[in-house]
């Protein structure tokens, strides 16, 4: 039976305050969302779009699954709509948008915005999706090369996005055949921007587990420096008679505002985002406790109140006690049983810092209790810090943790190509003339198009 194996990983990188971008998984459906607009809440526009789509994680049949992909897509845009006319500070929220729906060995990708989709077949690397940015444009055009792109000033200008913008969403729109053995990274430019194709390319050929590979590919980003956001979402197409039952995956900011929420929840989930003050005016007290009311939690709190009180008060004090020790002494030996777990899962764990000036790795977890350390040095790299570039002694700062030995090695490896050259002293050579290089100039172009269509805000 075709499936997609699949994982999925998000960071906020070194620069940004918060993640804004959102990311889902699963058996047949891939998402990922890069949300903009700063304080125009990209996170709420990115897990917004995430919440409907993953609506579709569903058996749908092939010639349904680009409709109800647009449909979706359709909706959340106007789920989008009503939330800035219910909170006007909100407006100019947008956010990237691909999806990948699988129907047995049919594949339907939507896509908006400059998140990429790459596909390994056959051990080539292709990307399947196309920028919707300024810069494309000229270079479709024929103003600026691709490599002037890479460093054009307005190279951050999207041209179309899924916003609360009025109008019908424009979609690239695809129909594909899934072949065994193909690899599907969506990604936000937080990875593309800063990892050059051929290296992610050469992570896919090369790193089976997809878990790991993901890790990778954000130490990647972190290694470069990460100036955003850098969110991966991994497919793998295999083919299994019985194929393993494994729940979805979110990340980003959708797992923190889908934390909870049943799979197909889509705007049920976010009923009326609580923004901070940055975001619109602060709610009345009556608001939001009437607002917390109508949470998962307060409703379970609620029920877990209204079901205990009446058995509680229905104990006679000795029985009452004897509930109390007993519960206690489930309890620790519960503790006991998870303690033991979770050790025993910790010390499948690695991670790399700083110990005495070298680049250290330890087997474990970055967590003490007491005296009790849940983590010992594994290797010592020989790799001094004082050796790197700032960039890359500023992420050792925190733990970068890794699933496994081999993984954590590869992270040093890639801090090695990061190490400072120590820069050589020439002696003056009165033979030779100085020569001074004048930087190459690049024309602008005769004519810049507006980007009439991005949503308000839409420079990330």
């Amino acid at each position: 039976m075709i499936s997609f194996e699949f994982a999925a990983a998000s960071d906020v990188g070194l620069v940004r305050a918060n993640n804004e971008d959102s990311g889902f998984a699963s058996t047949h459906l891939l998402v990922l969302a890069d949300g903009m607009g700063g304080a125009a809440a990209g996170d709420v526009a990115s897990a917004i779009s995430v919440a409907h789509l993953r609506s579709l994680d569903a058996e749908i049949p092939a010639a349904d699954m680009l409709p109800r992909l647009r449909a979706t897509v359709a909706d959340a845009q106007q789920d989008m709509l009503a939330r800035v006319a219910a909170q006007p500070r909100m407006a100019g929220m947008g956010t990237t948008t691909i999806a990948l729906l699988r129907s047995g060995s049919d594949l339907a990708l939507v896509h908006i915005g400059d998140s990429r989709a790459y596909r390994l077949r056959d051990n080539k690397l292709e990307q399947m999706t196309k920028d919707h940015t300024l810069v494309q444009y000229l270079v479709d055009h024929g103003k600026i090369t691709a490599e002037q792109a890479k460093t054009h000033p307005r190279r951050n200008v999207i041209m179309r996005a899924l916003g609360d913008n009025e109008g019908a969403t424009k979609l690239d729109e695809s129909r594909l055949d899934a072949r065994v053995g193909d690899r599907w990274i969506l990604c936000s430019d937080g990875l593309s921007g800063v990892v050059r194709s051929q290296t992610i390319a050469q992570a896919l050929r090369t790193i089976p587990d997809l878990n790991e590979l993901a890790e990778h590919l954000i130490g990647l980003a972190l290694a470069a420096g990460a100036p955003d956001n850098v969110t991966v979402v991994l497919g793998e197409v295999v083919d299994r008679p019985d194929p393993v039952t494994r729940p979805s995956i979110t990340v980003g900011s959708a797992a923190e505002e889908l934390r909870g929420a049943p799979a197909g929840s889509t705007t049920a989930v976010l009923p009326a985002v609580s923004m901070p003050d940055a975001y619109g005016t602060a709610e009345t007290s009556a608001d939001a406790d009437a607002e917390a009311d109508r949470t998962p939690a307060a409703r379970s709190r609620a029920t877990q109140s209204h079901a205990t009180q009446p058995v509680a008060e229905s104990l006679s004090p000795r029985r009452r006690r004897f509930a109390w020790i007993f519960a206690i002494a489930t309890m620790l030996v519960a503790l006991g049983v998870l303690g033991g777990a979770a050790y025993s899962w910790s010390q499948s764990r690695y991670y790399i810092t700083e110990d005495a000036g070298e680049v250290t790795i330890y087997q474990g977890i970055p967590q003490t209790v007491g005296a009790w350390s849940f983590s010992h040095v594994a290797e010592r790299t020989g790799l001094a810090v004082d050796t790197l570039t700032p960039v890359a002694r500023e992420r050792l700062q925190t733990p970068v943790v890794r699933g496994s030995l081999e993984s954590a090695q590869d992270f040093v490896e890639s801090l090695r190509t990061t190490q400072v050259e120590p820069s050589p002293t020439a002696s003056p050579d009165a033979s030779s003339p100085a020569t001074t290089v004048s930087p190459a100039t690049t024309a602008s172009p005769s004519v810049t198009p507006t980007p009439t269509t991005t949503p308000r805000g839409g420079t990330k």
